[in-house]
């Protein structure tokens, strides 16, 4: 009898490198050729949003849970401004994963349609949390909420994913629909 995982085993994603000095690139090339035990050449292109940065994409295959290693390869670089994606799977939630110099890593799980989700319990410990601290107010839930959706990392990070001249465009807005 054939044992059956309800699990996917591999997944892929993306990952966005969209602000980098030229002399962390090589770096950065060789922290996912670790990370994804596979040869990484990027294509490097100028970052208009960062004068003087550099920005590169590339797609990656691995077992589900890649894209959390890599975010935590690429973090311990404080300067760089990236995203890294983790296609849904079977039985497993999509990912997302921001960081932008000063708000440090943010991590959310996505539908997939690539919506962040904010799961019920999360939602219970925000308002629980407001009414704790004596401050219900809509406007300190909605605080709340805006973190647990990564608010500030896609405000910063927006000026990044419009491109330039011969950049890719890289779509990764909240606001959709």
């Amino acid at each position: 009898m054939r044992v059956s995982s309800q699990f996917a085993e591999a997944t892929s994603g993306v990952v966005y490198i969209h602000a980098s000095p030229a002399a962390l690139c090589p770096h950065i090339e060789w922290a996912l050729t670790s990370t994804l035990k596979a040869p990484s050449k990027l294509r490097w292109t100028s970052q208009p949003a960062a004068a003087g940065s550099l920005r590169a994409t590339t797609d990656w295959y691995g077992p589900v849970g890649t894209g959390g290693r890599i975010a935590k390869a690429l973090r311990d670089w404080p300067i760089l401004c990236f995203e890294i994606t983790e296609d849904p799977s079977e039985g497993v939630d999509g990912q997302r994963y921001s960081f932008v110099p000063g708000l440090g890593l943010w991590h959310g799980a996505t539908s997939a349609n690539g919506d962040v989700m904010v799961g019920e319990m999360r939602l219970r410990a925000i308002v629980a949390e407001a009414r704790d601290r004596g401050r219900s107010s809509a406007q300190d839930i909605a605080a709340e909420i805006d973190s647990a959706l990564g608010t500030a990392w896609d405000d910063e990070l927006e000026p990044y994913r419009l491109g330039g001249e011969g950049a890719e465009v890289t779509w990764l807005r909240r606001d959709v629909g």
